[in-house]
């Protein structure tokens, strides 16, 4: 995990462990992305092995059903809370707290964000705290 630092207690009412767990939850974003994307089918193959199983008589697509509609619900919760922080840099903001390599450098010289450092943060910042009033 890269250095992050937690947002001022005080200016944001967003404390440290708090800040953290909504960090942790935004890193989730891409594996909820991929899960959504890739895992459509509820056909499965039988594991062998020498253990009793017991065969539950739940619907395997109205779980993945529920699945999916968690994982996508929470993926365009952080999507709307970028877009409510900043709607002209919001695809950045999303990349900025749901990647681990997306640096205010890498967003602005490789990405071709069109704002300042200031800036950024303070979008940043405000998407974390509108992310916390909503989870």
């Amino acid at each position: 995990m890269p250095n992050v630092r937690p947002m001022n207690e005080k200016k944001y009412d967003i404390s440290k462990h708090r800040f953290l767990e909504l960090y942790h939850f935004c890193m989730q974003y891409n594996e909820w992305q991929d899960e959504l994307k890739y895992k459509r089918d509820t056909v499965r193959s039988i594991e062998i092995t020498d253990m009793p199983m017991s065969h539950g008589n739940g619907d395997a697509t109205a779980t993945l059903a529920t699945r999916r509609a968690e994982l996508s619900r929470k993926c365009e919760l952080i999507e709307q809370t970028a877009i409510e922080a900043d709607p002209d840099i919001y695809q950045y903001i999303i990349k900025g707290v749901t990647t681990d390599y997306a640096s205010y450098r890498y967003l602005r010289e490789v990405a071709g964000m069109p704002c300042g450092k200031k800036m950024y943060y303070d979008r940043r910042r405000k998407f974390f705290y509108l992310l916390s009033k909503k989870v």
